[in-house]
């Protein structure tokens, strides 16, 4: 009977092991939902940046060039380029 027993030992930890895997895979799945989301979501986000960039560099070019107006494109830049920064990082992940 040992050898019966044994192999009984044997199928449980396999079974054990196998509800654990499932739920790890689980678990993983969600998460690349979650990531999948928020790439799109970045993306999203970085088209609309990208068109307002856009915008921005023509109105700056028919307007005047004053430093106020300077200034304003220089932090609307540093957003983008924060935005299109953190869209790379997620990307890379």
């Amino acid at each position: 009977m040992d050898a019966l027993d044994s192999l009984e030992k044997s199928i449980e930890t396999l079974l054990t092991r196998y509800a654990s895997l499932q739920q790890e895979n689980h678990l993983l799945q969600e998460e690349n939902e979650r990531q999948r989301s928020e790439i799109l979501r970045t993306h999203s986000e970085l088209v609309t940046l990208q068109a307002e960039y856009k915008h921005l560099r023509l109105a700056q070019g028919l307007g005047g060039e004053s430093p106020e107006q300077r200034e304003t494109a220089k932090r609307h830049l540093a957003a983008i380029i924060a935005q299109v920064e953190r869209a790379i990082d997620i990307l890379k992940q």
